[in-house]
């Protein structure tokens, strides 16, 4: 392995619940040994770029009821391309080359798992959209 792969690998966290065994399907091993681990080591800046996108679009989500807000959050990851790449390349970005090569072999699915993953990610931290961030400070 190089040395971008082995630094890649060593500054993502360890995600004890996400599994990888013999019975998985080959995205299931993917999604846990990879994807889940970069979402959560990017944590921080999705929040950010999610509030950003709130901004971007006239602070509409904070007047939003919360099951509005789920649902706006929803359609920025799923509907929205321009938002719904960014994403992606923040993702795709943290691969390895090796991983990557697995990736580009369905694409579309992992996809799939990689953007449901970040709507459970921003989800949960719905509290943090709570408020625009110049009225939290």
């Amino acid at each position: 392995m190089n040395d971008r792969s082995t630094n890649l690998k060593s500054i993502r966290p360890i995600i004890a619940t996400a599994l990888v065994n013999d019975n998985m399907s080959s995205d299931e091993c993917f999604q846990n040994a990879t994807i889940r681990p970069i979402v959560k080591m990017q944590n921080h800046l999705l929040v950010l770029v999610f509030r950003n996108y709130i901004t971007k679009r006239k602070n509409v989500f904070y007047d939003l009821s919360l099951q509005k807000q789920l649902a706006y959050i929803e359609n920025a990851i799923h509907k929205d391309m321009k938002f719904r790449n960014s994403i992606k390349g923040m993702i795709i970005g943290q691969f390895t080359v090796e991983e990557y090569e697995l990736y580009i072999q369905n694409s579309s699915a992992l996809n799939k798992r990689m953007m449901s993953i970040v709507k459970e990610r921003l989800v949960r931290n719905i509290q943090v959209f709570a408020e625009p961030l110049a009225k939290a400070i």
